[in-house]
Protein backbone atom coordinates (compact mmCIF):
# COMPACT_ATOMS: atom_id res chain seq x y z
CA UNK A 1 0.00 0.00 0.00
CA UNK A 2 1.16 3.73 -0.51
CA UNK A 3 1.67 6.55 2.11
CA UNK A 4 -1.46 8.10 0.64
CA UNK A 5 -3.50 5.26 0.57
CA UNK A 6 -2.53 4.95 4.82
CA UNK A 7 -3.23 8.95 5.09
CA UNK A 8 -6.33 8.79 3.68
CA UNK A 9 -7.69 5.83 5.63
CA UNK A 10 -6.38 7.25 8.80
CA UNK A 11 -8.56 10.81 7.68
CA UNK A 12 -11.73 8.70 7.24
CA UNK A 13 -10.85 7.09 10.93
CA UNK A 14 -11.17 10.93 11.69
CA UNK A 15 -13.35 12.36 9.98
CA UNK A 16 -10.69 14.74 8.61
CA UNK A 17 -12.72 15.47 4.86
CA UNK A 18 -10.76 18.84 4.77
CA UNK A 19 -7.09 17.05 4.44
CA UNK A 20 -9.11 14.14 1.94
CA UNK A 21 -9.87 16.83 -0.68
CA UNK A 22 -6.38 18.35 -0.17
CA UNK A 23 -5.08 14.99 -1.37
CA UNK A 24 -7.33 14.51 -4.00
CA UNK A 25 -6.87 18.37 -5.20
CA UNK A 26 -2.78 17.98 -5.00
CA UNK A 27 -1.30 18.77 -7.93
CA UNK A 28 -0.70 15.15 -9.78
CA UNK A 29 -2.92 13.37 -7.22
CA UNK A 30 -6.10 13.26 -9.79
CA UNK A 31 -4.08 11.56 -11.89
CA UNK A 32 -2.28 9.20 -9.88
CA UNK A 33 -6.32 8.05 -9.05
CA UNK A 34 -7.09 7.40 -12.32
CA UNK A 35 -4.49 4.76 -11.87
CA UNK A 36 -4.40 3.62 -8.63
CA UNK A 37 -7.12 2.81 -6.02
CA UNK A 38 -6.13 5.48 -3.11
CA UNK A 39 -8.99 3.99 -0.99
CA UNK A 40 -7.63 0.70 -1.46
CA UNK A 41 -6.12 0.09 1.98
CA UNK A 42 -7.78 -2.52 4.10
CA UNK A 43 -8.59 -2.54 7.48
CA UNK A 44 -7.96 -6.54 9.19
CA UNK A 45 -11.84 -7.66 8.01
CA UNK A 46 -11.68 -6.32 4.52
CA UNK A 47 -12.86 -2.69 4.54
CA UNK A 48 -10.90 -0.04 2.93
CA UNK A 49 -11.85 3.79 3.19
CA UNK A 50 -14.96 3.74 1.50
CA UNK A 51 -16.74 1.05 3.02
CA UNK A 52 -14.92 2.53 6.72
CA UNK A 53 -16.57 5.91 6.56
CA UNK A 54 -20.12 4.55 5.84
CA UNK A 55 -19.89 1.92 8.94
CA UNK A 56 -18.77 5.39 11.20
CA UNK A 57 -21.90 7.24 9.10
CA UNK A 58 -18.93 9.99 7.41
CA UNK A 59 -21.48 11.39 4.90
CA UNK A 60 -19.07 14.16 3.58
CA UNK A 61 -15.97 11.92 3.65
CA UNK A 62 -18.12 9.73 1.76
CA UNK A 63 -19.20 11.94 -0.52
CA UNK A 64 -15.93 12.90 -1.00
CA UNK A 65 -14.33 9.37 -1.72
CA UNK A 66 -17.57 8.62 -4.11
CA UNK A 67 -16.71 12.13 -6.12
CA UNK A 68 -12.90 11.23 -6.80
CA UNK A 69 -13.17 7.37 -7.69
CA UNK A 70 -14.19 4.75 -5.12
CA UNK A 71 -16.59 2.19 -6.20
CA UNK A 72 -19.88 2.91 -4.76
CA UNK A 73 -20.78 -0.80 -4.61
CA UNK A 74 -17.21 -2.60 -4.23
CA UNK A 75 -17.99 -5.11 -1.98
CA UNK A 76 -16.14 -7.53 1.04
CA UNK A 77 -15.38 -10.99 0.76
CA UNK A 78 -18.17 -11.87 2.24
CA UNK A 79 -20.17 -9.39 0.04
CA UNK A 80 -20.97 -6.35 2.40
CA UNK A 81 -21.18 -3.15 0.26
CA UNK A 82 -21.17 0.31 1.85
CA UNK A 83 -24.88 0.07 1.68
CA UNK A 84 -25.40 -2.33 3.64
CA UNK A 85 -22.79 -1.05 6.33
CA UNK A 86 -24.44 2.10 6.30
CA UNK A 87 -27.83 0.46 6.94
CA UNK A 88 -26.94 -1.92 9.25
CA UNK A 89 -25.32 0.61 11.38
CA UNK A 90 -28.43 3.43 10.99
CA UNK A 91 -26.68 5.79 9.30
CA UNK A 92 -29.46 7.37 7.09
CA UNK A 93 -28.03 10.57 6.08
CA UNK A 94 -24.99 8.18 5.04
CA UNK A 95 -27.67 5.77 3.36
CA UNK A 96 -29.25 9.03 1.43
CA UNK A 97 -25.76 10.15 0.43
CA UNK A 98 -24.91 6.10 -1.27
CA UNK A 99 -28.56 5.90 -2.47
CA UNK A 100 -27.87 9.61 -4.43
CA UNK A 101 -24.58 8.72 -6.05
CA UNK A 102 -26.23 5.13 -7.72
CA UNK A 103 -25.41 3.00 -4.64
CA UNK A 104 -27.27 -0.99 -5.68
CA UNK A 105 -30.37 -1.45 -3.43
CA UNK A 106 -29.88 -5.02 -4.37
CA UNK A 107 -26.33 -6.17 -3.70
CA UNK A 108 -26.41 -9.29 -1.47
CA UNK A 109 -24.23 -10.17 1.02
CA UNK A 110 -23.00 -14.37 1.47
CA UNK A 111 -26.38 -14.92 3.75
CA UNK A 112 -28.72 -13.41 0.47
CA UNK A 113 -29.34 -10.27 2.34
CA UNK A 114 -30.08 -6.71 0.62
CA UNK A 115 -28.96 -3.60 2.66
CA UNK A 116 -32.84 -3.24 3.55
CA UNK A 117 -32.65 -6.86 4.94
CA UNK A 118 -29.87 -5.98 7.67
CA UNK A 119 -32.03 -2.51 8.36
CA UNK A 120 -34.53 -4.18 9.47
CA UNK A 121 -32.68 -7.31 11.25
CA UNK A 122 -31.04 -4.60 13.55
CA UNK A 123 -34.20 -2.77 13.72
CA UNK A 124 -32.46 0.24 11.65
CA UNK A 125 -36.35 1.60 11.15
CA UNK A 126 -35.44 4.75 9.51
CA UNK A 127 -32.72 3.47 7.13
CA UNK A 128 -34.99 0.42 6.02
CA UNK A 129 -38.06 2.78 5.19
CA UNK A 130 -35.48 4.76 3.34
CA UNK A 131 -34.41 1.63 1.41
CA UNK A 132 -37.81 0.61 0.55
CA UNK A 133 -38.82 4.06 -1.16
CA UNK A 134 -35.71 3.94 -2.96
CA UNK A 135 -36.42 0.19 -4.09
CA UNK A 136 -39.93 0.98 -4.78
CA UNK A 137 -38.64 4.14 -6.94
CA UNK A 138 -36.00 2.05 -8.86
CA UNK A 139 -39.06 -0.43 -9.87
CA UNK A 140 -40.67 2.10 -11.65
CA UNK A 141 -37.61 3.57 -12.93
CA UNK A 142 -36.67 -0.03 -14.13
CA UNK A 143 -40.32 -0.37 -15.68
CA UNK A 144 -40.00 2.94 -17.67
CA UNK A 145 -36.79 2.11 -19.29
CA UNK A 146 -37.78 -1.85 -19.91
CA UNK A 147 -40.99 -0.01 -22.26
CA UNK A 148 -38.30 2.12 -23.61
CA UNK A 149 -36.41 -0.29 -24.84
CA UNK A 150 -39.70 -2.06 -26.34
CA UNK A 151 -40.11 0.96 -28.08
CA UNK A 152 -36.46 0.99 -29.58
CA UNK A 153 -36.65 -2.78 -30.75
CA UNK A 154 -37.00 -2.88 -34.43
CA UNK A 155 -38.01 -6.65 -34.10
CA UNK A 156 -41.39 -5.58 -32.17
CA UNK A 157 -43.21 -4.12 -35.30
CA UNK A 158 -45.06 -1.80 -33.10
CA UNK A 159 -47.56 0.81 -34.91
CA UNK A 160 -46.54 4.00 -34.87
CA UNK A 161 -49.60 4.88 -32.68
CA UNK A 162 -48.43 1.90 -30.45
CA UNK A 163 -44.71 4.04 -29.89
CA UNK A 164 -46.19 7.47 -29.17
CA UNK A 165 -48.92 5.84 -26.38
CA UNK A 166 -45.51 3.99 -24.99
CA UNK A 167 -43.60 7.16 -25.76
CA UNK A 168 -46.56 9.61 -24.15
CA UNK A 169 -46.51 7.12 -20.63
CA UNK A 170 -42.94 6.81 -20.01
CA UNK A 171 -42.06 10.79 -20.62
CA UNK A 172 -44.95 11.38 -18.21
CA UNK A 173 -43.98 8.87 -15.75
CA UNK A 174 -40.36 10.64 -15.75
CA UNK A 175 -41.59 13.93 -15.32
CA UNK A 176 -43.54 12.46 -12.30
CA UNK A 177 -40.29 11.16 -10.60
CA UNK A 178 -38.25 14.19 -11.19
CA UNK A 179 -41.04 16.05 -9.95
CA UNK A 180 -42.74 14.37 -6.97
CA UNK A 181 -41.94 15.53 -3.76
CA UNK A 182 -42.53 13.49 -0.27
CA UNK A 183 -43.85 10.16 -2.22
CA UNK A 184 -44.40 7.82 -0.92
CA UNK A 185 -44.15 3.99 -1.38
CA UNK A 186 -47.44 3.19 -2.33
CA UNK A 187 -47.34 6.40 -4.76
CA UNK A 188 -44.60 4.73 -6.76
CA UNK A 189 -46.23 1.65 -6.96
CA UNK A 190 -49.38 3.51 -7.88
CA UNK A 191 -47.64 5.01 -10.54
CA UNK A 192 -46.36 1.44 -12.01
CA UNK A 193 -49.88 -0.16 -11.81
CA UNK A 194 -51.18 3.08 -13.54
CA UNK A 195 -48.61 2.59 -16.19
CA UNK A 196 -49.08 -1.04 -16.69
CA UNK A 197 -52.72 -0.82 -16.92
CA UNK A 198 -52.33 2.17 -20.06
CA UNK A 199 -49.53 -0.47 -22.08
CA UNK A 200 -51.33 -3.47 -20.74
CA UNK A 201 -53.33 -4.33 -24.64
CA UNK A 202 -49.99 -3.35 -26.29
CA UNK A 203 -47.67 -5.51 -24.01
CA UNK A 204 -50.21 -8.28 -24.50
CA UNK A 205 -49.99 -8.03 -28.41
CA UNK A 206 -46.66 -8.39 -27.63
CA UNK A 207 -46.64 -11.14 -25.90
CA UNK A 208 -48.89 -13.22 -28.36
CA UNK A 209 -46.26 -12.60 -30.85
CA UNK A 210 -43.69 -13.79 -28.73
CA UNK A 211 -45.62 -17.29 -27.99
CA UNK A 212 -46.38 -17.38 -31.55
CA UNK A 213 -42.88 -17.13 -32.36
CA UNK A 214 -41.51 -19.96 -30.02
CA UNK A 215 -44.16 -22.28 -30.91
CA UNK A 216 -43.41 -21.97 -34.50
CA UNK A 217 -39.29 -22.52 -34.09
CA UNK A 218 -40.79 -25.62 -31.86
CA UNK A 219 -42.39 -26.70 -34.80
CA UNK A 220 -39.77 -26.02 -37.05
CA UNK A 221 -37.04 -27.53 -35.17
CA UNK A 222 -39.66 -30.90 -34.95
CA UNK A 223 -39.81 -30.87 -38.81
CA UNK A 224 -36.16 -30.69 -38.90
CA UNK A 225 -35.15 -33.63 -36.45
CA UNK A 226 -38.22 -35.36 -38.55
CA UNK A 227 -36.02 -34.81 -41.83
CA UNK A 228 -32.41 -36.00 -39.91
CA UNK A 229 -33.98 -39.46 -38.96
CA UNK A 230 -35.80 -40.17 -42.61
CA UNK A 231 -32.46 -39.23 -44.22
Amino acid sequence: MTSIQTEIFTCVLSGDVESITGYFEREGVTDEAQEKDMCGMKDEVGRNALLTGCMLGRSDVVRELLTHGARVDEQTVRGYSSLHLAACWGHLQTVRTLLELGADTQAETFRGERPVDLAQRYSRTDCADCLILAEAKQDLMSYVAFVKDLVSDPEKNLTKEEKNICTRACSAKSDWIQSVKHSTVSDFIAQRKDIENTLQPILSKLSAQCKHQQHFCIALKSLHNVGTILY
